[in-house]
């Protein structure tokens, strides 16, 4: 899901949870990108991957939890998809969801067959999951140009079903999420409202597959999938009400919770919606999805989400950022929370600890990467709405230094560069990584918040040296550095906390 309608780590031999049969992998490359936007406003200018397992089937823990390649951009690669696989067993994760929006056979053209060297890959895909006990769940998201009336379209979509269940699929879903929530005339004429069109194809969809698959699970995704589109009647009024007299008892329903984006998921929310569907809804989890902005990237924890909640919803899945395989302390951070047996869960432990071992990949050819800065650089690209502790002390410092003349205190200063040059250090040694795979995935980013941290540290030295304004750098030019059409177009509006 992303804002159409609104606005590696190696991993050897990790022993799954108790609920899994022990699980070997192969390594796997992470990749992970650098992103701080917060500091640029301080100053302004003018493989071959295998598993031995025997795991046959997912746990018999009815609750779904696992992974969602459900993002616009790019769908991962076959290699990719084994190695997200291969960290989802270590993990003791039990579901792969597969939805990639720009999959054009899954999504806008969505009447199409798969063509063999597709099927090839698929048929692959499914049967890796099988070996490592990871249930595969197929979707198609035909509601941008569905003719929900019509019998012919129905086929299509059975058809589709058809290929994957030949191939060994199981599950299945329907998602109308992103669509006009209009319809057309014959729709109209057929259909009371959205909400029953919807409801109607999924019923007949599900029935279908249901006869010859007796433990199917089939997943809906609705129109309006948070609290912020429900208030806002996206898909008509009374839409999900509608989906919870209408939609047949055996479909599980997604929700994002309170925003597309939730930062936190109250049991109260689910709850609340829970009654509205008729029943507990199925949690899409949008927390370290990137797709809506290529500047950032999420390594922050799992968070924001009481163990409860767990009890209170048919599954929860994770959908993440767009690269594969930066992904590592998101899911291991999930899983933990998952698998949590008490009340003493805590989100930054987890990160702590996650992080520790994402560290492992971070072998220079240079100068080593000290664990101390490889946690400020993880800080620095922590959650959409909180950096972690570490950048948020970085930048409070950084705050304070520029808002007044350094020259008279030179102990903030050095408080500042005590956080400021390993962070710049760290950047530089990026380029040095023996994992070149994961040197190229950094680099863009990475060389983002160098460049920030460099212009800081430069500026600070001409305020040391006595002069308060009109800072240069040969190196941050306007046009050059923080330019082109976008950034010009940005300082056109300042949006405030509250989005206005």
């Amino acid at each position: 899901m992303a804002f159409l309608i609104f606005l590696v780590s190696s991993v050897h031999g990790m022993a799954c949870s108790a609920q899994r049969t022990k699980t070997k992998t192969a390594s796997g490359v992470l990749y992970s990108w650098a992103y701080c936007s917060d500091f640029s406003i301080l100053l302004q200018f003018d493989r071959s991957h295998s598993l031995m397992t025997n795991v046959e089937s997912c746990p018999e823990n009815d609750l779904m939890h696992g992974v969602i390649e459900g993002f616009y951009g790019p769908p991962w690669s076959h290699e990719e998809r084994l190695t997200v696989l291969d960290w989802m067993a270590a993990f003791g994760l039990n579901t792969y969801f597969y939805a990639p929006k720009d999959d054009l056979k899954q999504r806008l053209l969505w009447r199409e067959a798969y063509v063999e060297s597709e099927l090839h890959l698929l048929r692959d895909l499914i049967e890796a999951c099988r070996q490592r006990g990871i249930q595969f769940v197929f979707a198609l998201s035909p509601g941008l140009d569905m003719k929900y009336h019509s019998e012919a379209e129905l086929s299509l979509l059975k058809a589709k079903c058809h290929q994957i269940r030949q191939l060994g699929g199981e599950h299945f879903a329907i998602l109308f999420d992103d669509i006009p929530d209009v319809m057309g005339e014959e729709d109209q004429a057929s259909f009371s409202d959205f909400a029953a069109a919807h409801c109607h194809v999924a019923n007949q969809l599900y029935l279908w597959l249901k006869e010859s698959m007796p433990t199917l699970r089939f997943l809906f995704c609705p129109t309006p999938y948070c609290a912020r589109m429900r208030q806002a009647q996206l898909g008509g009024s009374q839409y999900l009400e509608r989906v919870g007299q209408l939609l047949n008892q055996g479909i599980d329903v997604f929700w994002t919770g309170p925003e597309i984006i939730s930062s936190e998921i109250p049991i109260t929310d689910v709850q609340e919606i829970g009654r509205v569907l008729q029943r507990p809804p199925l949690i899409w989890d949008n927390l370290h999805a990137n797709d809506y902005d290529g500047r950032r990237f999420y390594c922050g924890p799992y968070s924001g989400r009481p163990l409860a909640l767990r009890k209170e919803v048919r599954g929860i899945l994770h959908n993440p950022n767009n690269e594969a395989l930066l992904n590592y302390v998101p899911w291991k951070t999930f899983a933990d929370y998952v698998h949590a047996t008490s009340d003493g869960w805590d989100a930054r432990d987890a990160y702590l600890r996650a992080m520790q071992q994402w560290h492992d990949s971070f072998e220079s050819q240079g100068r080593p990467i000290s664990l101390e800065a490889f946690l400020l650089f993880g800080d620095c690209f922590y959650l959409p709405q909180e950096h972690g502790e570490k950048a948020q002390l970085l930048l409070a410092r950084a705050q304070k230094l520029f808002s007044a003349p350094v020259a008279r205190n030179p102990e903030e200063a050095n408080l500042f560069k005590d956080l400021a040059i390993p962070l710049r250090d760290t950047c530089r040694e990026m380029v040095h990584l023996k994992n070149r795979s994961l040197f190229t995935a950094l680099y863009r980013r990475n060389w983002d918040l160098r460049e920030e941290m460099d212009l800081l540290l430069h500026c600070l030295d001409q305020m040391e040296q006595g002069k308060e304004q009109g800072f240069y750098s040969d190196y941050h030019l306007p046009g050059t550095y923080r330019g082109g059409l976008l950034a010009d177009l940005q300082s056109l509006l300042k949006q405030q906390p509250d989005a206005s």
